[in-house]
Formats: C-alpha cells, sequence, structure tokens
C-alpha cells in the first residue's frame, strides 16, 4: 500500500502556514503605514498651497503682541496645541498653553488684555473653545483660529481663521484624528518657524532657552567654566629634570605639565606622547632638563573662548590637552578631553 505524502511535508520551499500567515500579516501592516505617511504627506503639500496673505495677517498679529501667546485646544487637538505653545516659547514667542476646560474655571483669569489667543479646533465648534468667544471679544483679545471648517462658528469669530481642512482623516475609519492633527501640527510649526525668522532669532538665543541641552551646552559654555585651575595645574619650569617633571604629571592626572618661565609665561609643554618620543630616544629621565625634550610653543586658548571652540581645535591639531593663559601668555588654567566629555561638551 502506497502511503500517502501531504503537498507542504518535506517540501523545504513551502512555508509552513503560521508562517506564511504572519508574512500576509506583517505586509498588510507595512501597507498601511505608507498609505498613512503617503496621505498626511499629500495633506501637508495641499496645505502648504493655503499659505497666504493671511498667514502673513496671522505672523504680523503675533508679531505685533505685547503679552503672551495663548494657545488653546480640546482633546488630540490640545495635544498639538501643547506642543506649538512649546515651539513658539523656545524659539522666541513667549506662549503657554491653557487647557480650555480649565479655562471656564478660573484659569480664564490667565489671559489679559495685552495677550493674543490662538486656538486649534477641527470643527470649529468646539463646545469648551466656543465657549470662551464672549470673554475674549470683551477683552478685545486678538483671535487666530486654525480650523478645517472656514464656516465655523471658530472661524467667523476669529481676528485671522488659517484653514487647515483635509480631504478625510488616515483612520480607516475615518474617526480617528490623525491627518487633521499632523495638519494643525506642520501649520503651528510654518507660524513658528516664520516668527523665529522676522524676529532674528539666532542658535545662542535658542541655547539661551535650552541650558540642559547638547545645543546649550555647546553654545553658552566657556573654557573658564570647566578648566582645571590653581594647584590642579600642572607646571614645571624650564629647568626642571625630566623625573621631576614626570612626577609633577602623574600627580596631577592630566596628562601633560605646562612648562613656564619665572613669570608664569608658557614657554612649552611635556605630554605623555613627548615621553614616549623621548623614552624611545634613550634619554636619561634623571639628568635631562625638561625644556630640551618639550614641545615648544604650544596650542594655548583663551578662557572666553566657546568650550565647543576649544573642542574643535583640540581636535583639529589632535591634541588631548589644552593650555589657557591670559592676554599676557601666562599660564591660569588647563583643559583636556575629559573635562569636555564631563561637561556634555563631546
Amino acid at each position: 500500500m502506497q502511503a500517502q505524502v501531504h503537498p507542504s511535508a518535506g517540501d523545504p520551499l513551502s512555508p509552513a502556514p503560521a508562517e506564511a500567515e504572519r508574512r500576509e500579516t506583517d505586509l498588510r501592516l507595512q501597507a498601511l503605514g505608507r498609505a498613512v505617511l503617503e496621505l498626511e504627506a499629500e495633506a501637508i503639500a495641499a496645505l502648504a498651497e493655503r499659505i497666504d496673505d493671511l498667514f502673513s495677517e496671522a505672523c504680523r498679529y503675533m508679531l505685533a503682541c505685547r503679552g503672551r501667546v495663548i494657545v488653546t485646544g480640546m482633546g488630540k487637538s490640545g495635544h498639538i496645541g501643547s506642543k506649538l505653545a512649546a515651539t513658539l516659547a523656545s524659539t522666541g514667542t513667549p506662549a503657554f498653553f491653557v487647557h480650555p476646560g480649565e479655562a471656564s474655571h478660573g484659569d480664564l483669569g490667565m489671559i489679559t488684555a495685552d495677550d493674543l489667543v490662538v486656538a486649534l479646533s477641527n470643527s470649529g465648534e468646539t463646545n469648551e473653545i466656543t465657549a470662551l468667544l464672549p470673554r475674549l471679544r470683551r477683552l478685545g483679545v486678538p483671535l487666530i483660529a486654525l480650523t478645517g471648517n472656514a464656516s465655523s462658528t471658530l472661524a467667523r469669530e476669529a481676528s485671522v481663521h488659517l484653514e487647515i481642512r483635509i480631504e478625510r482623516e488616515a483612520c480607516p475609519l475615518g474617526l480617528a484624528p490623525t491627518t487633521s492633527t499632523t495638519a494643525s501640527l506642520a501649520m503651528g510649526d510654518a507660524l513658528a518657524v516664520a516668527l523665529l525668522d522676522a524676529r532674528g532669532f539666532t542658535a545662542e538665543d535658542f541655547a539661551r532657552s535650552h541650558p540642559g541641552g547638547r545645543l546649550g551646552r555647546r553654545l553658552l559654555l566657556h573654557i573658564e567654566d570647566i578648566m582645571q585651575t590653581g594647584a590642579r595645574v600642572p607646571k614645571v619650569t624650564p629647568e626642571t629634570v625630566l623625573r621631576e617633571a614626570l612626577l609633577e604629571i602623574s600627580q596631577k592626572g592630566l596628562g601633560m605639565t605646562a612648562v613656564v618661565d619665572s613669570d608664569e609665561r608658557v614657554r612649552g609643554i611635556f605630554t605623555d606622547g613627548d615621553l614616549r618620543r623621548t623614552l624611545d630616544r634613550g634619554i636619561d629621565i634623571h639628568t635631562t632638563p625638561i625644556a630640551t625634550v618639550m614641545t615648544a610653543a604650544p596650542q594655548t586658548a583663551t578662557a572666553g573662548l566657546l568650550a565647543a571652540e576649544a573642542a574643535e581645535r583640540m581636535e583639529r591639531h589632535r591634541i588631548n590637552a589644552l593650555l589657557i593663559t591670559d592676554a599676557d601668555g601666562r599660564l591660569i588654567g588647563a583643559l583636556n578631553m575629559h573635562d569636555l566629555l564631563q561637561a556634555g561638551v563631546l
């Protein structure tokens, strides 16, 4: 009797049913992900065509604001509004977010006649926001509205209405805010960047509002903030014998020593690399003065130089330490790569 063989049995080229099903699921997930990104990209591209005189007018209102830009929005629009307020505040436009639900319970007192309100609502009919309109009207506060409905209550009441209408949400159900919130986010970024440029906001200004970030450290931290000073700076005179100089290097732990004259002016430097080259030459460390083996006219910097510039100079010259001098060339400190790493500059 001949044994029956299932078609997939023993065939290494036929994937197991579970694997085939998983692969089909993976492909569907990837297709949906691409479709979302493509749909949202199309919505942003369409939004770019609506950057017109109304956009310029909104920017002028915001630039003229003597107080703060108050951003408000409910639900997902609120999350986008909170991000917009943070972006504005960090790029030169003082701003903060007020939750519309809390506004009618006391937080409305945060808004003054010198302020400006930016309200986000896809429908333009969000009850918590429209309830604020009479109070804003009495204050005479300019209102910039970002909605997807040009005939909505919020659009009609606004000083300037920026339309962020979309064709459809990326959500297959057409319900979850997806494309609409992406459009709001993009328009908010467009406003923030336009204002940044109009104010002449610089990288240094950005760093001042981000002192804890990497950029802040690179643009605000100076050598004097992190350099070694006083007794921690290794130094010897030109007449010091090599053996004593090595003891100074070992005790101070910076991998080098400065060589200074009687007036503390820098004459040279002796590093671990110099030591290796000196030992290769068979020089007697007990009798050789440091002046004969040091690197003369070493790289130096002033204390007011940015730490990031010091790092760039050290990398360019392939050195691990930098001597810090005053205007007369006198030694006042030292800096090595470890100091820069510890300060977060590198």
